[in-house]
């Protein structure tokens, strides 16, 4: 009889459960993010205390370095629904660079937003969230580059603020939206506000951020040239108020999949800095750099992607430091970073 009783209640222990199961599956709770960590070595500059690093963002730090622990935590209902997602370590404090502003814990915030699905074709969202611009992200796990470009790099990361997404057709979008200064993510301190708009047709995007500060227009996009061989585009200009100065660039990405495990990216860029921007750092008004980036992308079981670069930074004005600590115009360096999602 007591093995009886105890099949029962194992039974409605696992009813239970099962029914909760659903119900989370139901209402669309789901937990993601990755890990990243690297090594990089400068091949024509020295990697002890005169270590230095292009001028980019991320993937800057000699020797063995951490990036960081994104953890995404959401919910996706049939009208409602949010996003939080939090980063730590280097990248992500980089990549929150104007935080913490209010809260203690604001460094950690990558986005933080909430959305309503108005109609089959218009999306409202409110809160914090990664900018519209550009080819590159704060996440490692969608650029093939495991380093980044001197456009996403100076490019905004972040808008708090409120935008409307419209899927005018299935090849053409829509989206316009308000937002507080650039990259000034916990409030408004500025009384400020900036407007964005941006024009999808077939994964081709025109966006403009008109800023108080500054104005930029960017074009990011992609072709299929095959099965196999793909090439993403991007190319933006920015310039600051009251003529101060600004940027311009371009930058290709072919990318070619050698088999289901291995594929192989090259990032050729041009960026170019109007009056004294300080992006290259040669300290010359005017400077540009060409950098050519080739990463294999080494998949592991799906989740984890092995990232061996090398990098070479050209700029037109002594931006750099050879072995011998001299001024240079050029810089070489390798890296390999381990990327894992979950």
């Amino acid at each position: 009889m007591k093995k009886i009783f105890t099949l029962l209640m194992f039974l409605m222990a696992f009813s239970l459960y099962a029914q909760e199961e659903e119900k989370e599956e139901k209402k669309g709770f789901s937990f993601s993010g990755s890990i990243d960590a690297y090594y990089r070595a400068n091949i024509t500059a020295p990697n002890d205390e005169n270590a230095i690093a292009p001028g980019s963002s991320f993937a800057n730090l000699p020797g063995f370095a951490l990036g960081m622990a994104n953890v995404i935590a959401s919910y996706e209902g049939e009208k409602i629904g949010f996003v939080a997602d939090l980063v730590f370590g280097p990248r992500g404090t980089d990549a929150i660079f104007a935080s913490p502003m209010y809260s203690a814990t604001g460094d950690i915030v990558n986005q933080l937003y909430a959305y309503w699905n108005v109609s089959e074709t218009v999306t409202l969202t409110i809160g914090n969230f990664n900018t519209f611009l550009g080819y590159e992200v704060i996440s490692p796990v969608a650029n093939f580059n495991y380093s980044t470009s001197y456009l996403f790099s100076y490019g905004p990361f972040s808008h708090t603020g409120l935008k409307a997404d419209f899927a005018v057709s299935e090849d053409f979008s829509i989206m316009v939206g308000v937002f507080n200064d650039t990259d000034l993510t916990e409030f408004n301190p500025t009384g400020d506000y900036a407007a964005g708009a941006q024009l999808g047709y077939k994964d081709q995007f025109l966006n403009v951020l008109y800023d108080p500060s500054f104005f930029e227009i960017d074009y990011t996009g992609g072709f299929n040239i095959s099965d196999d061989f793909f090439l993403g585009i991007n190319a933006a200009y920015l310039s600051l108020e009251d003529d101060a100065g600004g940027f311009m660039g371009a930058a290709l990405y072919p990318q070619y999949t050698v088999s289901d495990t291995f594929a192989l990216g090259l990032r050729a860029e041009y960026f170019a800095e109007d009056e004294n921007f300080g992006a290259i750092g040669t300290g010359v008004a005017d400077s540009s750099v060409f950098t050519a980036t080739l990463t294999g992308n080494f998949t592991i079981e799906e989740d984890l992607i092995i990232k061996p670069e090398i990098r070479l930074d050209s700029a037109s004005d002594n931006a750099f430091i050879d072995n011998d600590l001299a001024a240079t115009k050029s810089l070489g360096s390798f890296l390999l970073a381990a990327v894992y999602k979950f």
